[in-house]
């Protein structure tokens, strides 16, 4: 989150921030509340001194003027009934300000869509195929590897089965990512629970403005996460960092949940968006100074993944109009998919600035006896599975039918083909 002083001292920083983003909220409603709570505290800070003051001098006293012990009375209730109009003015004003999305980098292009994002780079020829590549959704279910109908069956729209092999290969993409990036890239492996506190989805930026996209267990008020950045987030909240501490490179395996509510009509064959699937994130705690180049290391980390199983891939740089809302600056990732047509998002590498550790609350001392710092986070998909075996069935199709496996995952595997 931002700042309320920095909101206060900057509006037109933070509305033009707004516009950038092509957000139609403006300031003056946060503005005029933070206005009406500065001089409410104001007044009840007044009056608590009076009472206090009056407190003392009553404590000298023998007999008590009934008078100031009436007016005594009257200031009390008025402070009760001020507190709470401020408590209400405090909600409303924290409330508003945890809507407002991060402020993007300077060096971020501006745009009103993702038809503004920068290319920036190109990685290996598309290949040539002397037969019409197939769409995952026909390959699966000729191998065997997908049932949709059943995954409706069972779930509803939006859920499948992958079978056998397809299964198989799944789990040997998850345990050669996570490997790649424990031994060769030098992340901590943690495992973290599916559900969170609502504190934590609002630490990281999902509440409020996404509530009617994610899952919750509205008894237990538990959220399911819509990534791992969720409850690495939340890890270290509430939390003074010790000097030595940062970096902390984390890398987790997660299933993800999301109501996919925004893209209703959008992309409902295939595996491509569906309500649960299955992700390798990176996270990152860093010190501010280094944060940008720890986004470079991180994007670099997920390019590895592509390059190892030979896919080509291409790397944009976000505009202003589709940056997510907690980043400050983000790289997206996308693979290309034949039999599909088009380049697959397989990971979104942003760089949240102190946005997720002001509203989780997570600091560091940069050295012994310093005054605590809030840290930058960062995260990336490492990378997210379905598109990744989206590209992998449809790069590695051969003409008779069968897929290939890439030779990075075969020692994983322990087959070479899906026939």
């Amino acid at each position: 989150m931002l700042s309320r002083q920095f909101i206060r001292d900057h509006p037109d920083i933070v509305q033009e921030s707004l516009r950038k983003r092509r957000e139609d909220a403006t300031l003056d409603a946060l503005l005029k509340l933070d206005k009406r709570h500065r001089s409410l505290l104001q007044e009840v800070e007044g009056l608590r001194a009076r009472r206090n003051e009056v407190s003392k001098t009553l404590a000298t006293i023998k007999e008590k003027p009934l008078a100031t012990i009436i007016e005594m009375r009257q200031v009390g209730d008025k402070i009760k009934e001020l507190e709470q109009e401020l408590k209400k003015v405090n909600n409303s004003a924290e409330d508003f300000i945890l809507r407002i999305p991060n402020i993007p980098d300077a060096s971020v292009p501006v745009g009103d869509d993702e038809s503004y994002n920068k290319l920036v780079r190109t990685w290996s020829e598309t290949r040539t195929f002397d037969f019409n590549p197939l769409p995952h959704w026909e390959l699966g279910e000729r191998l065997g590897i997908l049932d949709f109908k059943r995954g409706v069956k069972i779930s509803g729209s939006r859920f499948y089965i992958l079978k056998g092999k397809g299964a198989h290969l799944q789990r040997a993409l998850i345990q050669w990512m996570m490997d790649l990036h424990l031994k060769e890239h030098g992340y901590t492996e943690i495992y973290p629970p599916y559900l969170v506190k609502e504190e934590c989805m609002e630490g990281s930026g999902n509440l409020p403005k996404f509530r009617d996209n994610l899952y919750s267990d509205r008894e237990d008020d538990l959220w399911l996460i819509p990534t791992a950045e969720v409850p690495l987030t939340g890890m270290h909240s509430e939390e003074i960092l010790e000097p030595g501490t940062l970096p902390i490179h984390y890398v987790a395996y997660t299933a993800s949940f999301r109501r996919e509510r925004m893209s209703a009509g959008k992309d409902t064959r295939g595996i491509k968006r569906g309500h649960q699937f299955d992700k390798v994130e990176l996270y990152k705690l860093v010190e501010p100074q280094t944060s940008m180049e720890e986004l470079e290391r991180l994007l670099a980390d997920a390019e590895e993944v592509c390059k190892r199983l030979l896919i080509p891939y291409r790397v944009k740089e976000l505009c202003t109009g589709d940056l997510g809302f907690a980043s400050a600056k983000t790289y997206d990732i996308e693979m290309w998919a034949p039999g599909c047509g088009e380049w697959l998002e397989v990971s979104s590498c942003s760089n949240c600035t102190d946005f997720q550790a002001r509203r989780s609350n997570i600091r560091y001392r940069p050295e012994v006896g310093a005054k605590p710092q809030y840290v930058h986070t960062l995260n990336g998909s490492g990378l997210a599975l379905p598109r990744v075996m989206i590209a992998i069935l449809e790069n590695y199709q051969m003409p008779d039918g069968t897929v290939s496996i890439p030779e990075a995952l075969r020692s994983y595997t322990g087959f070479d083909v899906i026939a």
